[in-house]
């Protein structure tokens, strides 16, 4: 046997889909696998995963998750998380649980960077301090100040988890979860039920450490350019110290099926009054039998998930859709994520009344195309969104490497083969051949995998007014309980131990022990920008930018419309037309048809928003773009899409627009949990620039009132809802108010620039005259109430209008303040899930917001002695990480089309690339007396008048901020 570095070579595999070598290894001494996938890729990877199946509802993966990020035997910091995050070039960096992995991935392009991270999540995982004060901290504790006080829990996750259960959605796939996997570890909550967690110990807390994150039960994945002897070397230095144990028992089992399809209902909260008070989520599911390893067959089932759901002229969505039964579908449809397979499809937004109907109506649907076909159009369509998604392989600002780490895991995890995943060119060719062969073989699977299956389950959550205050009641209640049981010794012993936590919590790491991590430094850094490609020239009179990249043979194309061409009441409607577009059908083809055309030909056409402050000027950077993308074999087809759709698209079709509407208004509200913090930083933010106002007005509060509005009107007078729809294309839809951007290598460039031409002079040429926009309203604070256990608090104002004076190492203040003061306070002291700033450089809006947050009053105040701690003065070693940290936002890696897509925008807002490379240099010249100066300014907020609190949360926090304030304080409007 051959042993490299501690590792003998299992498998050698050449994925050529991906242009990658894959080397599996195990390490001999410790057990622990390790995955090398070697290719050409400068974002480097790298993951360690440890399957972790919860034993119970006490979040305990979760808070352990969090808690070996809090120091480790050769990085004793109290957070080396937050010190890489401070200054490193990253290109990701964080943590995940999931129901039965978790998994520590980084990446970056800075090899010596990659490498600090790599040796410091190791050490994390494999060697964590984990002190009772961790649990305490990240997990649950109780917390007591003075003996007359009333108890309290604190803990990081603990709000986080109450803030994931003030989600409708979050509630309904924890419970879909619980339900359907009764006898194994699925039915637990890894993430954490706030009622269950103060059940857990230390003693469970640590032996669980001892028990899974053993390197025998490790999956480790490198994947870059690197060198691969030096991965294995990093790894042995770790590994080497361990002795292989035995951890089978750790695999989820197979569930034994249903005898037969079961039902359950559970509650979830709303306002007695509020607007889904009587609206109910229906979802059936089912659970699929083990397909390990069956790579074609999991390919089959997801092409027939698109093909079911993937589009809204997909057969069981629009069935569905049209049934008006609910405000929208649910359920993404087959997924691969738990041992087993799922399937899971259902409406939100239904009335008690229709519960039943639409349980019958997805069984009938699925009977009908089983016993019936699709049409082949809609089986195309889905073969070749599939197949262009997988060659594409455009992960956004995911790095593709970790997409492909997790790939590998959804088998790895289970001991079944992790290389299987990554190639599709085999399990693809045999899918295309199987239905080539018998147009019946997906209906088949309908038949096989849902309608002969009995382990399906209709979860069903019901509107409960009363929950969240029995809730609350019952937490304070128990607590009282427990107090009550104490006597003064041990409750001394509680206050003794909060003084000491929170002595830990602002005791800050000696420069000793920081200098321990390993670091970049300034002369690692870059110090010029990297250009990205742009030639402007016209296109019929359009102004059309081109970006010489290489895209591997794909075309991106965006087709911009100015939006300052509508006047303001118009600008709601803006995102409804930008879905009519591809949604609603034209001239020569219904919806259904359309989608299946986009489908077949082209890797998607679809809107965008783009809205943003501009340098140098007052008015916005404010635009609707059609965006699309195809092989250069299909790029004729997706400009006559375009054309057609934004020539004769047929937008006098009252029920389809209905039906978009209440789409649009089940997302926003379904957003406003998971986003709060956005929700709440945008209509701060609306106060102070006319970019902000305008994403307020479509996206934020103010458009989910307009959505509930515009619902009403739909039914009750039509024609006017249609005359503003055409008088949105009237404007929009003109060569004298568009721009076009196109990004694709100079070869193929030649052959399509004729045809973009073509279109372009199709479209009409008409006077257009940019309309003003009355935006500016008196400042106000706001209490905006939602049914949550936590709050989103936002506070900001213009340090511009107190004489701050432009410079670039703001994007370094800001990174500090993130990532200590604003972090120490409100996450590690105050215990919200999370907490962020902005600022806006070309406006000077400062705003800090904070995310899950248990505190309302007290996240303010420290919001305002933000000013005292910049003044204080800031380290050489806090400085330097700040610095890079800011370096590293701006070089953030990027695909081609996000190039290109950058490049546009960052014209659009006359961002120069000398103004950048000026506001780089400031960066990277910044010095503490920049920290006091931005904090001189930032001491004016406090006392200006223009300053604006604006809040997401509770009725009760909201009301007793108020009465603390002894007023309305905060003027207050319900949003649920």
């Amino acid at each position: 046997m051959s042993v490299k570095h501690g590792f003998e070579l299992l498998r050698e595999e050449e994925i050529e889909e991906r242009n990658t070598t894959a080397r599996l290894y195990r390490h001999v001494q410790s057990g622990a696998e390790l995955l090398s996938l070697e290719n050409d890729d400068e974002n480097k990877a790298f993951g360690i995963m440890f399957r972790t199946p919860p034993e119970d509802s006490t979040g305990l993966p979760h808070i352990m998750e969090h808690s070996v990020l809090g120091g480790s035997k050769k990085y004793p910091l109290k957070e080396p998380f937050v010190e890489l995050v401070k200054g490193s070039m990253k290109t990701f960096l964080n943590a995940f649980t999931s129901a039965d992995m978790t998994a520590y991935p980084v990446a970056s392009t800075n090899e010596q960077d990659f490498y600090n991270l790599v040796d410091v999540y190791l050490d994390a995982v494999l060697n964590p301090l984990i002190t009772p004060n961790h649990l305490a901290q990240e997990g649950w504790h109780l917390e007591l100040e003075n003996v007359e006080d009333p108890l309290i829990y604190k803990g990081v996750v603990f709000n986080e988890m109450k803030g994931a259960y003030s989600s409708p959605e979050g509630v309904l796939y924890r419970q879909i979860k619980g339900s359907m996997f009764p006898d194994n570890a699925y039915r637990n909550d890894s993430g954490g039920d706030p009622e269950v967690m103060p059940n857990l110990t230390y003693e469970q807390f640590r032996s669980f450490h001892e028990t899974y994150y053993h390197p025998a039960n490790s999956r480790i994945v490198f994947y870059g350019d690197d060198d691969p002897d030096k991965r294995l070397a990093m790894a042995d230095s770790y590994l080497q110290a361990f002795e292989a144990v035995d951890v089978t028992d750790t695999a989820v089992p197979i569930h034994v099926p249903f005898e037969k399809p079961q039902r359950f209902t559970f509650p979830y909260s709303v306002e007695a009054d509020g607007e889904n008070s009587d609206k109910h989520y229906v979802s059936v599911n089912w659970v699929l039998p083990p397909s390990d390893n069956d790579m074609a067959l999991q390919r089959a089932l997801s092409i027939l998930s698109v093909t079911l759901l993937g589009t809204p002229g997909s057969p069981l969505r629009k069935a569905l859709i049209d049934s008006g039964l609910g405000d929208d579908v649910i359920g993404g449809g087959y997924s691969g994520r738990l041992r087993q397979g799922t399937f899971s499809v259902g409406m939100k937004g239904v009335k008690a009344e229709n519960i039943e109907a639409v349980e019958r109506l997805v069984l009938h649907t699925l009977r009908k195309l089983a016993d019936g076909g699709f049409e082949p159009e809609a089986v195309e369509a889905a073969i070749n969104s599939t197949e262009f998604s997988l060659r594409e392989n455009n992960t956004g600002a995911f790095p593709q490497g970790l997409s492909l780490m997790f790939g590998a895991m959804s088998n790895w995890i289970h001991d079944l083969d992790p290389l299987s995943p990554l190639k599709f060119e085999g399990p693809l060719t045999a899918v295309k051949e199987a239905i080539a062969n018998n147009s019946m073989y997906l209906p088949g699977l309908i038949h096989t995998y849902l309608l002969k299956n009995n382990h399906r389950g209709t979860v069903i959550l019901e509107p409960d007014a009363t929950l969240q205050q029995r809730q609350e009641t019952a937490e304070k209640e128990k607590l009282a309980a427990i107090k009550a049981r104490l006597n003064e010794t041990q409750l001394n012993d509680i206050i003794r131990q909060t003084q000491e936590l929170k002595a830990l919590q602002e005791k800050p790491d000696s420069p000793e022990t920081i200098a321990m991590l390993p670091r970049l430094t300034l002369a690692d850094l870059d110090k010029e920008n990297k250009p990205i490609p742009t030639d402007q020239t016209e296109a019929a009179g359009v102004k059309t930018y081109y970006h010489d990249l290489f895209t591997n043979g794909i075309v991106y194309l965006e087709l911009g419309m100015n939006l300052h061409a509508l006047p303001a009441d118009l600008l709601p409607y803006v995102k409804l037309f930008g879905r009519a577009l591809v949604e609603i059908g034209t001239g020569t083809q219904d919806f259904v048809q359309l989608q299946q055309r986009i489908g077949r030909s082209t890797g998607g056409v679809y809107p965008t928003t783009f809205l943003s402050a501009k340098r140098g000027e007052a008015d916005a950077a404010a635009w609707l773009f059609l965006r699309g993308k195809a092989a250069m074999g299909q790029a004729q087809e997706m400009l006559d899409i375009m054309r057609d759709v934004l020539l004769t698209v047929k937008l006098d079709n009252q029920d389809r627009f209905r039906q978009m509407v209440l789409r649009a208004k089940a997302s926003v509200e379904s957003g406003l949990v998971p986003s709060g913090h956005a929700v709440a930083n945008r209509r701060l933010r609306s106060y102070f620039t006319e970019s902000s106002w305008a994403a307020e007005q479509m996206n934020g509060v103010e458009y989910l009132f307009f959505l509930r509005r515009l619902a009403e009107q739909v039914e009750a007078d039509w024609p006017s809802v249609l005359a503003k729809l055409e008088a949105v294309r009237a404007a929009l839809v003109n060569r004298q108010n568009m721009l076009a951007n196109v990004t694709l290598d100079s070869e193929n460039w030649q052959s399509f620039q004729p045809q973009l031409v073509n279109l372009i002079s199709q479209l009409p040429d008409l006077p257009v005259e940019m309309a003003m926009w009355d935006w500016q309203r008196p400042f106000q604070n706001e209490g905006l109430t939602i049914p949550a256990q936590v709050n989103y608090v936002a506070k900001g104002g213009n340090l511009y209008d107190l004489g701050y004076q432009e410079h670039g190492s703001v994007s370094a203040i800001v990174n500090y303040l993130r990532t200590s003061y604003l972090w120490e306070k409100i996450r590690v002291q105050g215990g919200a899930y999370g907490t962020m700033v902005g600022f806006s450089n070309y406006t000077g809006v400062l705003s800090y917001y904070s995310y899950r947050d248990p505190n309302l009053l007290k996240t303010i105040d420290v919001y305002d002695s933000v000013a005292q701690f910049l003044q204080r003065g800031v380290s050489d070693d806090d400085l330097t990480k700040s610095i890079i940290g800011a370096i590293s936002a701006i070089d953030r890696y990027q695909l081609p089309d996000a190039k290109g897509y950058t490049a546009m925008s960052r014209l659009l807002i006359n961002s120069s690339d000398e103004y950048r490379q000026r506001m780089r240099d400031q960066i990277l010249g910044a010095t503490a007396a920049d920290f006091v100066r931005f904090g001189e300014a930032v001491a004016e907020l406090p006392k200006s008048e223009n300053t604006v609190v604006t809040v997401l949360g509770s009725a009760e926090a909201i009301k007793k901020a108020n009465e603390h304030n002894q007023g309305d304080w905060l003027a207050i409007t319900k949003v649920m």
